[in-house]
């Protein structure tokens, strides 16, 4: 498969609302309208330049997402990076989608020079999983949440 990482553009909307639907069914969870558009246009101001959009295409199709989001941290000089929301189509699972947004969120973090990138999944998210053992360190921390 034909793989392009690129950044997404406004004419993505339809496909990037559709690939994010389908993450977030992923999770059984969903946002309203509103929060589809505000995030679809935080994620194209260039005024924001800390959230930020990838998308996997192939064959002039999108085939994958991913979010992230550059902030402060407490106990570094740098930012870091939050990989927020990754995603890619069952339809290509399997064949380096996920990996590919992935490089490219490091590579984009490095030409930043943030030197640490992270994200959460859920524990039971076991083929995810098994792509995250291979390009990250698992951290012992939980997360809580109000």
């Amino acid at each position: 498969m034909a793989l392009t990482i690129r950044s997404m553009t406004q004419a993505d909307k339809a496909e990037w609302h559709r690939l994010w639907t389908a993450y977030l069914e992923f999770y059984e969870t969903s946002v309203p309208e509103k929060v589809y558009a505000a995030t679809f246009a935080r994620l194209l101001d260039p005024a924001r330049p800390t959230q930020n959009a990838l998308v996997a295409e192939s064959e002039g199709a999108l085939v994958g997402l991913v979010h992230y989001i550059y902030h402060p941290h407490n106990w570094k000089l740098e930012d870091v990076c939050y990989l927020q929301d990754l995603y890619a189509d069952p339809s290509v699972r399997g064949q380096g989608v996920g990996r590919g947004l992935i490089e490219a969120v490091y590579a984009a973090a490095d030409a930043n020079g943030t030197p640490m990138v992270y994200w959460l999944t859920q524990d039971f998210n076991a083929v995810a999983r098994q792509l995250y053992d291979r390009v990250a360190k698992l951290t012992p921390f939980i997360k809580y949440q109000r």
